[in-house]
């Protein structure tokens, strides 16, 4: 039985990310409950660290980094960067004093947005072209016919590839208001 396009993959992304905003809520909850607010305040510097740890897989994709899978490399990024955003979001906690590390957090929750969107419809576009492609050649047209007749789909399929080109400048902002905001912390702490 053939799962709607809704179950398969908007429905993974609505999952993470709800299951991100509420994690965020229930841990900052408990560090109320428990008076260890300030320990949220360090998980800013964990959160941080743990998302430029999951940069290795653009490292390997740049050729930087020459060992490891990119699939599983991929696959680290994508869950190193889902913890460190919780992380970061449990450090902001629900305050309403500064604008700039209210910017930041807003760039991080449309960077992962955008890295969960960009993997599930990046995920179905290949699949529906694998899938148009294999009922076309078992439908007796050649690979070729096939991949002519699928020309389009496949640009569509390659145009789609290009999210990056928005997550990218986001996560770049997303680094700028970050960088900002610790040098601002460092400078009016001192």
């Amino acid at each position: 039985m053939k799962k709607s396009i809704f179950i398969k993959h908007a429905l993974p992304f609505i999952q993470w990310y709800s299951l991100m905003i509420f994690m965020t809520i229930a841990i900052d909850y408990f560090l109320h409950k428990f008076q260890l607010v300030l320990n949220g305040s360090y998980l800013g510097f964990a959160g941080t660290s743990v998302i430029i740890l999951s940069f290795i897989y653009s490292l390997k994709k740049r050729k930087i980094l020459k060992s490891g899978s990119p699939k599983k490399l991929l696959n680290l990024h994508e869950y190193l960067s889902w913890l460190g955003s919780l992380m970061l979001l449990v450090h902001a906690g629900i305050h309403f004093n500064a604008i700039l590390p209210w910017l930041a957090i807003l760039m991080l929750l449309i960077a992962v947005a955008s890295g969960l969107v960009g993997k599930y419809l990046l995920k179905k576009s290949n699949e529906n072209l694998k899938h148009k492609r294999q009922f076309l050649i078992a439908d007796g047209m050649d690979k070729e016919a096939a991949d002519k007749k699928l020309f389009m789909d496949s640009i569509t399929v390659d145009l789609m590839k290009q999210w990056r080109t928005a997550h990218l400048p986001i996560t770049l902002l997303l680094l700028i208001f970050s960088l900002i905001h610790i040098v601002t912390i460092v400078i009016f702490s001192s």
